[in-house]
């Protein structure tokens, strides 16, 4: 007869082989939906998909950590063709009322007059003026970024994720990953610049949908 810890310990192996063959072919399946191929991806006009497109803003606090946050519900379009990147063109524009930190005061008072001012400006705006591939799937994306009020020319990396059709909802939709750094002091935002630091990593994840 069997001691119950070895019949445990056998259920439990039944349960790890069973979880380990269903997740295995889930995997499979999500890595071939995304192609990540450049030349693979559809020319057209696109909307960004909301949902899946985020702004993330990473600051130094007092020199002890990276403080995170981030913005949603983005709109905007994409206009493109693989074949010609230089003729893409690019307009994002994301709701400052989202912004989102780890802490529910310090939402409020980023919102306030102190710091982005959401009622008076209530959104941020990027605009591209030049496109430049930098690589097979990268791009060097020129543009003016609208916040606080100013406008300043900045310089967007961006990197393809991966393109195809949505197994949920049947669009064609592609997805790319940007980065880019601002000194937050250009556009006004200048308040503690000795203990919380000038320089502004913005990190956006973009999903963007084919136009019928």
């Amino acid at each position: 007869m069997r001691k119950p810890s070895v019949d445990r310990r056998l259920a439990a192996g039944a349960i790890t082989a069973f979880l380990a063959a269903a997740v295995v072919p889930h995997q499979a399946v999500a890595q071939e939906i995304a192609a990540k191929n450049p030349g693979a991806v559809r020319a057209g006009s696109y909307s960004i998909e909301p949902n899946h497109t985020q702004v993330e803003f990473s600051i130094t606090h007092f020199g002890f950590s990276n403080f995170l946050g981030m913005f949603s519900g983005a709109s905007g379009t994409l206009e493109l063709d693989p074949a010609k990147i230089d003729r893409a063109r690019l307009e994002v524009t994301v709701p400052i009322e989202t912004v989102l930190t780890t802490s529910v005061p310090l939402n409020g008072l980023l919102k306030g007059e102190q710091w982005f001012n959401a009622p008076k400006f209530p959104t941020a705006t990027f605009v591209s003026t030049k496109v430049t591939q930098s690589a097979d799937d990268a791009a060097t994306i020129a543009g003016n970024l609208t916040l606080h009020g100013v406008t300043k020319p900045v310089t967007l990396e961006a990197k393809l994720v991966g393109s195809g059709i949505n197994p949920l909802d049947k669009a064609y939709t592609v997805g790319f990953d940007g980065v880019v750094k601002i000194k937050r002091s250009d556009f006004g935002l200048d308040q503690y610049v000795v203990f919380f630091s000038d320089n502004v990593d913005l990190r956006i994840t973009a999903a963007f949908v084919l136009k019928p």
